[in-house]
């Protein structure tokens, strides 16, 4: 059998950027789902309950390596490529007021997030959207109600923000380190949990989510 290449990336990241990447492999891995290689989860692998597992530390000539390594037999686990493994689209339109927006529609129809604002573009809103996908999946969770605060590593560039609006509903919205609301649930939830529900579904969806242009 003859050796195939199936996915290979290579990218400079942060390590914030690459603790996300781990965290949900790790969420994947725990659950038993099928774990995506590349970040629009196109590729994805589904490795047995046992596989060989190798890490190994080099150094050569000033540069250190890290290598993590899984292997286990090609039957015992599939790989999957082409695969669109989000359950949600982002829609970018129009509204009434001539400003771009977004939101991102999860497979039930049921809007999951959306931009909060409008945008003078659709290159600027596909922008603010771009951003959540990069974000999302490795954000940290707050608990406004209970004065908490994101710790300074790992996570990504923003940080979800549980709260309470005027009316005592449940609310999200996802701040970037700059301070700008990139996403927010658009909506009043009855319980915190189901405001945690709703995040953990645009954290899980957003990344390989496609994007239409809608009118």
């Amino acid at each position: 059998m003859t050796d195939e290449t199936v996915h290979e990336s290579q990218e400079t990241r942060s390590r914030r950027g690459i603790a996300s990447y781990f965290r949900r492999l790790a969420n994947r891995l725990s659950r038993g789902e099928p774990v995506p290689a590349d970040e629009e989860q196109t590729v994805t692998v589904a490795p047995p309950a046992e596989s060989d597992f190798e890490v190994g530390v080099e150094r050569e000539d000033g540069t250190v390596t890290l290598e993590i390594e899984m292997e286990w037999e090609e039957e015992e686990g599939a790989v999957e490529t082409e695969v669109v493994a989000s359950k949600a689209t982002f829609e970018v339109y129009e509204d009434r007021g001539e400003q771009y927006r977004w939101r991102l529609v999860h497979d039930n129809g049921n809007i999951i997030a959306d931009s909060g604002e409008g945008y003078a573009s659709k290159q600027k809103a596909k922008q603010g959207l771009e951003s959540v996908k990069n974000n999302a999946p490795g954000a940290y969770v707050v608990d406004q109600t209970r004065d908490e605060t994101a710790p300074d590593e790992g996570g990504s560039k923003a940080t979800f923000e549980l709260f309470k609006d005027s009316e005592d509903k449940a609310r999200w919205r996802l701040r970037h380190d700059n301070g700008e609301i990139i996403a927010d649930c658009g909506q009043g939830y009855a319980s915190k949990q189901k405001a945690k529900q709703g995040l953990q579904s645009v954290k899980t969806n957003a990344r390989g989510a496609p994007v239409e242009d809608t009118e």
